[in-house]
């Protein structure tokens, strides 16, 4: 299938500023970039569409520039916002950037010839204007009506009154557009960029810099969007309760990663599959064939979990992510850390203990039972034990008598309590 058709397909394309794109596409290699503004030290899930969509353009022949904001970051984009976003110091950017420029690399190549990808930052050719130079060669290329027109700053102009003028625009915003739309010029002046790709929540900044590159150049670049990444009921992908989807183990562990897909909707599995992996497009109408007929298995879900986290997380992650899983629904657990544990039980009731407890001769697993609110008393306790419904670290335990000891350590200070198939309680030993 032709590359910008494979995109229709998968429901990549949400506007294009050239019904010929096609074709101009076809006609030879081109160089195409997205921007990612450093809010954070890693990506997420929500940066994934475009991270992917650069790797597609790459496999595809292009070559792809991945621009990190160090500029614009300063000043937030006002594209989709209701409020004005919080200044970040200089410091907690360069972190930002350092921490996503790492990610980038493992997803586009850096090493493939012409096609090589480029990772930039737009602080280095934004930094050394000075104000009234940017006004005289800029600024004066952009139309204040054409500004005002545009839906990121029109949803934003009379908001603000007396009580409440943060949530209107301010002049810091309000030029925001004018340092995106200026980063295409100097992208197709160094490197000979034509396109720019963005979420659809970036046609206003794209199209604004075609049309700076036409007055300034008397150029005809190119635009391209895709829809924003959300679920069939409107919330953004890749948002819980407990925070954002992070691409950086330290931030979400590939367990958390894999058990977020494992646990989409129906209704979103298929779109998932088609705009976020490589899957061909056989395999992907066979999925949706096998989630018609039988939902419960879950196919799309599990195909979707493995594909994305090998991409994010490699093999080790994995396989990481199948353990703890396995874990959670009953294998034995050992050689792992308080971490570890800690990510698979995370919703888990736990207590601590002192770890004198666990000296000889140890801790009564009645008593550890109770302690872990496993079992309302000690008869109860018993009587769980005696039944075959008791797991020391999902171990049956076969003796009323038992008792925990520093050798029951399933890390370096947990003890995985189980009574009955579901219902978990963790001790921690201090």
């Amino acid at each position: 299938m032709p590359f910008l058709d494979d995109l229709h397909w998968r429901g990549l394309v949400h506007q294009s500023t050239d019904p010929r794109l096609a074709a101009w596409l076809d006609e030879q290699p081109r160089t195409v970039y997205a921007g990612f503004d450093p809010t954070g030290d890693s990506l997420h899930v929500g940066h994934l569409l475009g991270v992917l969509m650069l790797r597609r353009f790459q496999r595809a022949g292009h070559r792809p520039i991945a621009v990190v904001g160090g500029a614009t970051g300063m000043i937030g984009d006002p594209s989709g916002k209701s409020a004005e976003r919080n200044l970040l110091t200089k410091e907690q950017l360069q972190k930002n950037i350092a921490g996503m420029q790492a990610q980038m690399r493992s997803f586009v190549d850096f090493d493939a010839g012409r096609s090589a990808a480029l990772l930039l930052n737009n602080f280095d050719w934004t930094g050394p204007w000075s104000y009234l130079e940017f006004l005289r060669d800029v600024g004066k290329n952009f139309p204040i009506n054409v500004m005002l027109a545009k839906d990121s700053v029109k949803s934003r102009l009379g908001r603000g009154d007396e009580a409440d003028p943060a949530a209107g625009m301010s002049y810091t915003e309000f030029s925001y557009m004018l340092l995106q739309a200026y980063d295409f010029v100097h992208l197709f002046d160094r490197y000979g960029c034509e396109l720019q790709a963005g979420g659809s929540d970036q046609w206003g900044n794209i199209t604004a810099g075609i049309d700076l590159a036409r007055r300034m150049r008397g150029v005809q670049l190119y635009g391209l969007t895709w829809p924003l990444l959300t679920k069939s009921d409107g919330a953004k992908m890749g948002k819980t309760e407990s925070g954002a989807i992070w691409l950086a183990a330290e931030r979400t562990s590939p367990y958390q990663f894999y058990q977020y897909w494992i646990n989409l909707d129906d209704a979103d599995a298929g779109r998932c599959l088609r705009m976020l992996t490589e899957l061909g497009r056989d395999e992907i109408e066979s999925l949706d064939e096998a989630r018609a007929a039988d939902p419960a298995k879950r196919d799309t879900q599990r195909r979707l979990a493995e594909e994305l986290t090998r991409l994010v997380h490699r093999d080790e992650g994995l396989a990481a992510a199948r353990r703890a899983t396995d874990i959670f629904f009953g294998a034995e657990i050992g050689e792992l850390t308080d971490a570890e544990l800690g990510q698979i039980f995370a919703d888990v009731p736990s207590k601590q203990l002192a770890a004198a407890a666990l000296l000889p001769p140890g801790l009564p697993l009645v008593d550890a039972l109770c302690e872990a609110g496993l079992a309302a008393s000690k008869g109860e306790a018993r009587r769980t034990i005696a039944q075959g419904g008791a797991y020391v670290n999902n171990r049956r335990a076969s003796s009323v008598e038992a008792a925990l000891t520093r050798a029951d350590l399933a890390s370096e200070s947990v003890v995985v309590l189980r009574s009955g198939k579901k219902k978990y309680a963790l001790l921690r030993f201090a």
